[in-house]
């Protein structure tokens, strides 16, 4: 029995020797890990600043479209209304030709009365 007892005590404490990981040995398979963490770790924060800028830049580049379009929209508007003016004055322009025409043969056929009243007026002196 005593025999029986030392080998189960044999067989147990062999089994624990092998089995049982001291402390160093553990420091040794994790540090490298540790470190490969921690080089990921801080190429995320690299990554995740670089993110938030371009986020930034973003933001900027979607204000700049709205203040383009709304720019663009303004300048068509004034493109419009330039072109109403235009137009405006083009029919303005014709009006006063029109009406420069209509002056000139007014004042033509004013002179033709008042050559016919003058020679009117002459033959009267005379008689």
């Amino acid at each position: 029995m005593k025999r029986a007892v030392l080998s189960v005590i044999f067989l147990l404490s062999l089994l624990l020797s092998f089995g049982c990981a001291t402390r160093e040995y553990v420091r040794q398979q994790i540090d490298p890990l540790i470190d490969r963490i921690s080089k990921l770790e801080a190429r995320v924060s690299a990554i995740e600043s670089r993110l938030n800028a371009i986020e930034g830049k973003i933001a900027e580049i979607d204000v700049a479209k709205k203040e383009a379009k709304e720019a663009k929209r303004l300048a068509e508007e004034a493109m419009k209304t330039a072109k109403d003016c235009c137009d405006k004055a083009d029919d303005a322009v014709r009006r006063a030709e029109a009406a420069a025409v209509r002056a000139e043969d007014a004042a033509g056929k004013a002179e033709n009365a008042a050559k016919k009243c003058e020679k009117a007026f002459e033959l009267q002196q005379k008689k």
